[in-house]
């Protein structure tokens, strides 16, 4: 294929479908910092993981070595119901905004989740499973890691047991639905099924919840759960490295385009899809045989790498799971009960965090209104209706666009639109009739959990 066969979609065969997922830590010149056991501070070992992961994903956690992953045939298997997902061009994006960028979205909301987090749920569901355990559990914010999670558990049969932010759980009854569908037992959190739950519930009784919340109630009710094990949807390296075949798909398909982005872009949480979408362009930036624009965009409510701190911190708000040296808010830091959904949580991964510290990646934040905006228009001239953390994507890609439009560059731009946004109707009303508010918080309000970090 040449510059001029340059269509709207382009699929890959599946013979060109990634076999094996790609670990950019063996590629980083300088490593991100070692977990450490909670209890010890001491670097976590595997054997620390084992009580609440299963073996095979507390190995790919602490690998910093194997380059390539083999990705197990049944995984493979998987995969081939939904992928290889399309790049996409956006051509009517780019003519309405009169620039000489071109555009293109790799789009993951071809499946029933609605979003990547299938990718890494089928892989820890697979592994969780080849070693017998029979029960998972699990946190979700906006709702698509929990879907995810319930459609690999209900294809590998095993149980599972989801916590739900409360603020999502209340704003988007049928997300809570489709988990249920598929078997999986949804709680809203925080909760009075745990101790750690009912501790924070006395504390802050009228919080809507956050993902540390969530993830702490999933830790100890897998701990305290026979043959169960808990499961997370993102942050953790071994997620980014299942992550790893969206970038691999979209490395495949420039190649055959004759291209390669000059500016990439990715909505950014806990870090998952970032991570993934951006490993093999990373490589490259690495070993500078390209030197593309990596950007992260966040909400500017939940500014991690953008306002946070780059300091050793827990992953979750009871201080149960290992502690991770990333930018962070602080893990009792309570996020506002905005639309951001999935992009709510404290810190942000390790990796991801390391490479923005060392300069290798930009952060920008956004405020919702601003996010909506943008994500109204891509629905209309793309027709594909956005998740609300893809269009601080999508906002980022035409701020870009616009500023080639100023400048005559015609530069490539790819960003990640990693689902769609049909569960998300209430943040979409609350635009459309004008009452959305722009929460932005205070640095007072930020410091309030400051003091707990672990410097």
């Amino acid at each position: 294929m040449n510059k001029k066969q340059n269509p709207y979609r382009l699929y890959l065969t599946e013979e060109q479908m990634p076999k094996q997922y790609y670990n950019l830590r063996a590629d980083m010149k300088e490593l991100p910092e070692p977990m450490l056991n909670p209890i010890t501070k001491r670097e976590a070992t595997v054997e620390d993981l084992l009580p609440v992961f299963c073996k095979e994903l507390a190995k790919q956690e602490l690998d910093n070595e194997t380059r390539y992953v083999d990705i197990p045939k049944e995984i493979q298997e998987m995969y081939r119901i939904y992928r290889p997902s399309p790049l996409i061009r956006a051509y009517n994006l780019e003519k309405y905004l009169e620039t000489p960028a071109k555009i293109y979205y790799k789009f993951e909301g071809n499946n029933t989740s609605g979003s990547h987090k299938l990718n890494s749920a089928i892989a820890q569901v697979y592994y969780a499973k080849k070693e017998g355990i029979t029960n998972l559990t699990t946190e979700t914010g906006a709702g698509q890691w929990g879907t995810a999670l319930a459609e690999a558990c209900s294809y590998f049969d095993i149980s599972l047991t989801v916590y739900m932010v409360k603020g999502s759980y209340e704003q988007k009854p049928f997300r809570r639905d489709i988990i249920r569908t598929f078997g999986a037992n949804v709680i809203p959190t925080p909760s009075s099924t745990t101790k750690v739950g009912k501790e924070i519930l006395k504390e802050h009784p009228d919080t809507t919840g956050s993902l540390g919340c969530a993830i702490s109630e999933a830790v100890e009710k897998a701990m305290t759960t026979p043959n169960s094990k808990y499961v997370l949807g993102s942050v953790l390296n071994q997620v980014l490295l299942h992550q790893s075949i969206i970038g691999l798909e979209c490395e495949t398909a420039f190649n055959l385009l004759e291209e390669y982005p000059d500016i990439i872009i990715g909505c950014a949480g806990g870090g998952s899809n970032f991570g993934g979408l951006i490993a093999p362009f990373m490589r490259d930036k690495i070993k500078e045989i390209h030197d593309p624009r990596i950007i992260a965009v966040e909400p500017a409510s939940c500014p991690s790498l953008t306002r946070g701190k780059y300091a050793y911190d827990y992953c979750d708000t009871g201080k149960m799971t290992p502690l991770a040296k990333m930018y962070t808010l602080g893990s009792d830091f309570i996020p506002s009960s905005n639309h951001a959904g999935g992009l709510r949580y404290h810190g942000m991964s390790p990796i991801i965090s390391k490479l923005y510290h060392d300069s290798y990646i930009e952060a920008v934040s956004i405020k919702q209104t601003d996010v909506f905006k943008a994500a109204i228009l891509f629905a209309k001239k793309e027709t594909i209706f956005p998740a609300p953390e893809s269009s601080h994507a999508i906002k980022a890609a035409i701020d870009e666009a616009l500023k080639c439009k100023e400048t005559g560059e015609e530069k490539t731009i790819l960003f990640g639109l990693t689902g769609t946004g049909y569960f998300d109707m209430a943040g979409y009303a609350s635009y459309l009739d004008k009452t959305m508010t722009d929460y932005i918080p205070t640095d007072e309000e930020l410091q309030k959990s400051f003091p707990n970090i672990i410097d």
